[in-house]
C-alpha cells in the first residue's frame, strides 16, 4: 500500500483529531489524528483532499510484521518493530506540548514536540506517488514514513528560518520596512511614484481575500524618457514561491518574484490585473517562472488588459521583455529579500489561442510567433 488511509473506528476507539492548522496562506490545511494504536499526520488541499501524510507513532507494542489486519480495515497500520524506535510504544501526543511550523512556502509543515521535530510534510511529500513524510520514530523507510533523522540536518535549519520568516512578519513594523525597501529600489530604477494601492491581494476572485502575503501595487507614471506607465507589485518577493524546489536543484535564483506590467492604460484598470495573480502562487501550491502562461479565470470580456478589439484570455510572463517589440525596458534587477534575488516578471496579454499555444508548443515557441508578428511588451490603449 502506498498511501495512509483513515479508518472510522480502531480497537481502541473512535478517531479524534489530535491538532488541526490552516497554513498562513489558506492552501493547505495539517490534521494529526489518533485511533489511541496510531497516530498519523495529514497535509490537505482546500478541498480536503490528502497530498501529504506520515505515520507518527504507535502507542502500543509494535507487531512483528506489518499490521495487515488494521490496513485491510482501511486503517493506519502499527509499524513493525523492525522499523519505529520504540518498540513498546509511546503515550498519547500531548497537544499542549506541540508547536506546529509552516515553512515559509507554505507548501510544507514541521510538528515539534517541546521544542524536538517528531514530523516533517515536506512539499515533495505525494502520497499519489507513495512518498511518505519524515518521522521521528521511524527507523526504516517505510510507505508509511521516512526516518526523520536522515535529513534532519536539512530540516533543522529550515524550520528555525522558516519559525524567524513568520515572527518577522508578525513583528510591528516588518512590513513597513520591507515596503519601503522595495519602494526604494523602484524609485531608483523607474523614478517617482503615482499612485499606492495597498492589500491588493486580499481582494482575491470569488471571495477568497484575507490572509498572507500582504501585496501592495505601486504606480511609476511615464515621466520624459519613458511614454508608458509601470504598476508592479510589492510584497509578492517577501516570502518565497512553493514547490520551486520540486524542479530546481538551487532554488535561490528562482524563489523570489515581483509582476510588472508597462501599460498606456488607466492605471486605475490595467492594475486590477494583479488581484488575480497577486497571491496565485500561494493560493494555488505552485510557482511563477520566465515564460509561463496563466489563464485568466473568468470570462474574456472581464479581462482588465482588453483593449480596441483585441480578445485577451490570460498572460504571458517575460524576464526580459527585449524579446518582444517595443522601448527599452528598464532594468528593474538589484533588489535582494534574505539574500535572494529579486526578478521581476513583466505581464504581456495573450489570446486563448496563444495560451494553447504555448501549452503544446512551449512558452519559447510562442515567443518567438510574438515577436515574429511585431507584438509590443507594453500594452497599449490601442490594442496594437
Amino acid at each position: 500500500m502506498s498511501v495512509l488511509r483513515r479508518g472510522s473506528a480502531s480497537p481502541r476507539g473512535s478517531t479524534t483529531v489530535v491538532h488541526t492548522e490552516t497554513s498562513p496562506y489558506g492552501s493547505r490545511r495539517l490534521v494529526v489524528e489518533s485511533d489511541g494504536a496510531v497516530t498519523a499526520a495529514y497535509l490537505k488541499d482546500h478541498r480536503d483532499a490528502v497530498v501529504g501524510a506520515a505515520w507518527v507513532t504507535n502507542h502500543g507494542d509494535a507487531p512483528s510484521d506489518l499490521d495487515r489486519t488494521r490496513l485491510d480495515a482501511g486503517q493506519v497500520p502499527l509499524l513493525p518493530a523492525s522499523h519505529v524506535r520504540f518498540p513498546e510504544g509511546r503515550k498519547e501526543l500531548d497537544e499542549s506540548a506541540l508547536e506546529v511550523v509552516w515553512f515559509e512556502e507554505g507548501d510544507g509543515v514541521a510538528i515539534l514536540e517541546s521544542g524536538d521535530p517528531i514530523c516533517v510534510i515536506p512539499g515533495w511529500s505525494d502520497m499519489s506517488r507513495g512518498i511518505p513524510g519524515y518521522s521521528r520514530d521511524v527507523t526504516a523507510q517505510s510507505p508509511f514514513a521516512f526516518p526523520l533523522e536522515d535529513e534532519l540536518k536539512d530540516f533543522l535549519p529550515r524550520i528555525e528560518h522558516s519559525r524567524e520568516h513568520w515572527e518577522a512578519c508578525r513583528a510591528d513594523g516588518s512590513w513597513a520596512d520591507f515596503q519601503q525597501s522595495v519602494l526604494g529600489h523602484l524609485l531608483q530604477r523607474l523614478g517617482p511614484g503615482g499612485h499606492y494601492w495597498h492589500d491588493v491581494g486580499r481582494q482575491l476572485p470569488g471571495g477568497r481575500g484575507g490572509g498572507v502575503p500582504t501585496v501592495g501595487v505601486t504606480e511609476r507614471p511615464a515621466r520624459g524618457d519613458r511614454s508608458f506607465t509601470v504598476l508592479s507589485t510589492v510584497g509578492m518577493s517577501r516570502q518565497r514561491m512553493p514547490t520551486v524546489e520540486l524542479y530546481e536543484d538551487d532554488v535561490a535564483p528562482h524563489s523570489r518574484i515581483e509582476l510588472a506590467v508597462a501599460t498606456s492604460l488607466p492605471s486605475q484598470r490595467a492594475g486590477s490585473i494583479f488581484p488575480w495573480l497577486a497571491q496565485y502562487p500561494w493560493r494555488s501550491v505552485t510557482w511563477f517562472a520566465p515564460g509561463d502562461v496563466v489563464k485568466w479565470y473568468h470570462e474574456s470580456a472581464t479581462f482588465p488588459l482588453s483593449t480596441g478589439d483585441s480578445v485577451w484570455e490570460g498572460v504571458l510572463l517575460l524576464e526580459d521583455p527585449s524579446r518582444l517589440a517595443g522601448p527599452v525596458a528598464p532594468g528593474l534587477t538589484g533588489l535582494h529579500v534574505g539574500g535572494d534575488p529579486v526578478r521581476w516578471l513583466w505581464l504581456v496579454p495573450i489570446t486563448g489561442e496563444e495560451h494553447r499555444y504555448a501549452k503544446n508548443e512551449g512558452s519559447d515557441a510562442l515567443v518567438r510567433r510574438l515577436a515574429q508578428q511585431g507584438r509590443s511588451w507594453v500594452v497599449s490603449a490601442t490594442g496594437d
